[in-house]
């Protein structure tokens, strides 16, 4: 029997420009992902991109999120803000209505809410920021954040289904919780491969200490998140695509 108990599934942040300006290989990844979330204006985006990106991720029938960050578009949603829980879901609210307009306008639900960057370091250190950011989240609607941390005990608190995220292109600090970078720095092949197979093979990851932790899955679903400012984003969702799907053959077809 796997540690996973569910086949993985791969997400990706997409919408990631501003104007004429143009952050992720978007149209490359499309294909490569089954779940997608949206940058909502705050971090990133545009109303013109938002709805260019729900439109695609229709076109590829890939289920598509609200992707919620800090008002910070120079700091790309990385720099800590403190805002008041009224003020945190009031944010998280417009954001994800925003995005909800263009969804509802192309007939396609909204599946699931991640909150970006920063923010969501924030809501696994501390629960009154995690209730206040998910008090905006709307009722039933998946959250997707790190397993045996403030952000599956919150969801279960709310009554909001809960999906357990992995990360092929982040590093784990040897307390489960990530190394969230200001700006992504490349990974060899190698490299990716090795940590993405870990964690999916054996629900565990070599910290930046060297330890091997054990990742706290238990029995959620699972989705492998990478990013589309990653250096090499392409080359590192293909390789998680193709041990994903080598794993969800093996164990669950």
């Amino acid at each position: 029997m796997p540690a996973l108990r569910h086949p993985v599934k791969i997400n990706v942040d997409l919408g990631e420009g501003y104007g004429n300006f143009k952050c992720g290989p978007d149209d490359e990844l499309i294909p490569l992902i089954d779940h997608a979330y949206i940058a909502c204006g705050f971090h990133a985006g545009d109303p013109l991109i938002m709805q260019q990106t729900v439109r695609s991720c229709k076109t590829h029938n890939i289920a598509i999120g609200a992707h919620p960050g800090l008002p910070d578009i120079q700091g790309f949603g990385r720099r800590e803000i403190k805002m008041s829980p009224e003020e945190l879901t009031a944010m998280v609210t417009y954001q994800v209505g925003a995005l909800r307009g263009f969804l509802d306008a192309e007939g396609v639900p909204l599946n699931h809410v991640k909150p970006h960057g920063v923010l969501y370091g924030m809501m696994y250190r501390d629960k009154e920021i995690c209730r206040a950011v998910y008090a905006g989240v709307p009722k039933g609607v998946p959250v997707f954040g790190l397993a045996g941390t403030y952000h599956e005990e919150v969801a279960k608190e709310l009554d909001l289904p809960f999906v357990a995220e992995l990360y092929g292109d982040v590093k784990y600090n040897p307390d489960k919780t990530l190394v969230i970078d200001r700006k992504k720095k490349a990974w060899t092949a190698e490299e990716t491969k090795k940590h993405i197979r870990s964690q999916v093979e054996t629900s565990s990851v070599t910290a930046v200490n060297g330890e091997n932790v054990e990742l706290p899955i238990g029995d959620h679903q699972v989705s492998l998140c990478c990013h589309s400012d990653s250096p090499g984003a392409v080359e590192i969702v293909t390789a998680a695509r193709a041990i994903v799907d080598e794993f969800n053959k093996k164990h669950f077809s």
